[in-house]
């Protein structure tokens, strides 16, 4: 355990299966996955006590990534050896479904915010299969991607919402006004599009045309 305030370690390291790799956290940030890859299991840490609270959750063979879903009732554990995803959920610590199968050696996986799909990054093969929540079930074929994906960390994240202009949509000087407006108040364009997110002055204006209706 690492505390932020300090950058420190603090505590005792809380033992969990053989190798762990993956890990995720609960949204409310009440409990701690684990997934062991030598031992086949899941471990459950409370982070009130900094304990593992529960007997070892069988999976398949080598788990790697975990990903819970944004409502904290399921956690999904890719099987790296079985080409599967076990469903696990939060309110027993038991498995739940049967193993979904998805693309040969499985690593990466993340769910979307809103909770309906999962989607797996299998490295054995270069695609991402997607799975719905719903059914625990792959949905559609599985998308091409490049070598050997692996995707770890978080990898959807929520839309950005649409952004604004000064100007008024559909009015000629929409354009003009708009850029005028950014560089007041960033003192340039390209302070303007680094503030904004966007990755050149170029995006930005291309933003603003749209936005403007141009």
């Amino acid at each position: 355990m690492i505390s932020t305030a300090t950058n420190t370690v603090t505590g005792i390291p809380i033992p969990v299966g053989r190798a762990p790799v993956g890990v995720a956290v609960t949204p409310d940030g009440s409990k701690v996955y684990v997934a062991n890859t030598n031992d086949g299991t899941v471990s459950v840490i409370s982070t009130a006590t900094d304990t593992v609270i529960a007997p070892p959750i069988p999976v398949g063979s080598l788990p790697w990534g975990v990903a819970v879903t944004p409502d904290g009732s399921k956690v999904y554990v890719v099987n790296l050896i079985d080409g599967t995803v076990s469903v696990v959920s939060t309110a027993t610590d038991t498995v739940i479904s049967p193993p979904i199968p998805v693309g040969s050696a499985p690593e990466g996986v993340a769910v979307t915010p809103d909770g309906s799909k999962l989607y797996v990054a299998s490295l054995g093969v270069g695609t991402v299969s997607v799975v719905s929540t719903a059914t625990n079930t792959v949905i559609g074929p599985a998308i091409p991607v490049g070598s050997e994906p692996v995707a770890f960390g978080v990898f959807i994240q929520p839309p950005q919402p649409e952004t604004t202009f000064a100007g008024m949509s559909g009015y000629s000087n929409c354009y003009g006004t708009s850029i005028s407006a950014l560089v007041r108040q960033y003192g340039g364009l390209n302070a303007a599009a680094s503030a904004l997110s966007f990755p050149s002055v170029k995006a930005l204006q291309n933003a603003t045309m749209a936005y403007c209706g141009g």
